[in-house]
């Protein structure tokens, strides 16, 4: 079973950059699809990233809400055990918590961005975007 931890939030100026990182443990991270989600004060949890396993030969996917298309960049390294989030020019509306999942996938270019499809789930870190 993989465990997730997020890191990296913290408060920024709007038109400034924040890179999240999720450390896994517990598994073999390139079985895993992965994505990025997040969560702001009463309202539900959204779809902002998410990046395919990269077991075999299949080529990664990602794919991206339109709300960030262009400003964020997922990433994963399997040497690091880690994923990543690259958010630039950051806006008050990218306030919230942002949360890491995992689903397992094997030999799959899969990529999920239902909630539901992830099995897996880190604690949260929050990101607040204000002047």
């Amino acid at each position: 079973q993989v465990q997730l931890v997020e890191s990296g939030g913290g408060l920024v100026h709007p038109g400034g950059s924040l890179r999240l990182s999720c450390a896994t443990s517990g598994g073999i991270i390139s079985n895993y699809a992965m994505g990025w989600f997040r969560q702001a004060p009463g309202k539900e949890r959204e779809f902002v990233a998410a990046i395919s396993g990269s077991s075999g030969s299949l080529r990664i996917q990602t794919r991206y809400s339109d709300s960030v298309k262009g400003r964020f960049t997922i990433s994963r390294s399997n040497a690091q055990k880690s994923l990543y989030l690259q958010m630039n020019s950051l806006d008050p509306e990218d306030t919230a918590v942002y949360y890491c999942a995992a689903t397992l996938t094997y030999y799959s270019n899969s990529i999920y961005t239902n909630p539901r499809s992830y099995n897996y789930w880190g604690q949260g870190t929050q990101v607040t975007v204000s002047s």
